[in-house]
């Protein structure tokens, strides 16, 4: 058959399927890296797949999650600092699954752009093969939509899918009893949760992501890049110690609204703000926009992304293996019969 010089392709549509075919391979080594037992293929397939039974599962319930980054991709996107927004993606999905006492076993991730860069796109695989290795949970596919028109040169989208298990029967929360301890594992920054409010701050402030950063050291954008901590084995670690009774992932809705979530009906807690230092880059941010403390509990986690409930005669077991898994473990309250959500101390 003669060649058509004339003929329209795909690419002069500005879709790249070879540029696409070289992203497999490059994050091909990365993808090897998050292999864990369960994983029954490659990259490259209609779907991947996973063996629970290979994974130890006997009677498996299967938990499923989804979530992305927020606006912290503008920022990601305007700077440039690629190499950890993947690790947000990944964090935000996982962390909510560990809440429902569920192990993460595999992720996949959708990445949608208007001119795929191989390179970039790599950069942002590799951070989300990071952080499933960092939370014993395979990269096993994903999905990259080249979409010419539907994205500003520069801008992509990101989307994350992680699905987990646990055995028949020990789904949290469970038996979340008046006078429970809630303990708190400390955030690394804001995560990646109440970006748009951060955003309208930076640009009140006149300061851009190249400033010098106001609350510690390198950049704005590098400290506000700062990616999500990973609570995954460290929560795994407390189940199997005993007593825990639930956990709250501290995402958008701060302490106030997330940590209820975990609750029986009728209970409230108790949380003592002294129990813990703002850390700078909330104190900042809350000088910025001249919030109250109220405000700030119930946007921004304000320093602790984790919370755990733990029963009043297993809370010294479940420090202990909160610590041993490298967690500074706070004592912020407890659990109350009033119903209520109920502060006391001060905020900073």
């Amino acid at each position: 058959m003669s060649d058509n010089s004339n003929g329209m392709t795909y690419a002069a549509a500005g879709v790249d399927i070879d540029a696409g075919n070289a992203l497999v391979e490059r994050i091909k080594p990365a993808a090897k890296r998050t292999t864990r037992a369960g994983v029954m293929a490659g990259l490259g397939g209609f779907g991947g797949l996973f063996d629970l039974k290979a994974a130890g599962y006997n009677d498996p319930i299967l938990v499923a999650a989804t979530d992305g980054v927020g606006t912290k991709l503008r920022i990601a996107i305007d700077t440039g600092i690629l190499d950890t927004i993947g690790i947000d993606l990944v964090a935000m999905c996982v962390n909510d699954l560990v809440c429902q006492g569920a192990e993460p076993l595999l992720f996949l991730d959708y990445f949608a752009t208007g001119k795929l860069n191989v390179d970039e796109a790599t950069t942002i695989i590799n951070g989300i093969a990071a952080g499933c290795e960092q939370s014993g949970c395979a990269l096993i596919g994903g999905e990259t939509a080249e979409m010419p028109g539907m994205y500003h040169d520069g801008d992509f989208d990101l989307a994350g899918f992680a699905v987990g298990a646990m055995e028949r029967g020990v789904s949290l929360p469970a038996n979340v009893s008046v006078g429970d301890h809630i303990l708190g594992l400390t955030s690394s920054g804001v995560h990646s949760n109440g970006y748009s409010l951060v955003r309208k701050l930076v640009e009140t402030s006149g300061l851009t992501w190249d400033s010098p950063n106001p609350f510690g050291d390198n950049t704005l954008g590098h400290a506000l890049l700062a990616p999500t901590r990973l609570y995954v084995k460290q929560c795994l670690a407390a189940i199997a110690a005993g007593g825990v009774h639930g956990f709250a992932h501290i995402t958008g809705g701060g302490l106030t609204e997330n940590i209820p979530r975990a609750l029986e009906q009728g209970q409230g807690i108790s949380i003592n703000l002294d129990a813990w230092d703002l850390p700078p880059v909330f104190a900042w941010l809350m000088a910025q926009g001249n919030m109250t403390a109220s405000e700030m509990l119930k946007t921004f986690n304000c320093g602790i992304g984790m919370t755990v409930l733990a029963a009043d005669n297993a809370v010294e077991d479940v420090r202990a293996a909160l610590v041993a898994s490298g967690e500074t473990v706070i004592d912020l309250g407890r659990v109350t019969d009033t119903g209520q959500v109920e502060y006391t101390g001060t905020l900073g």
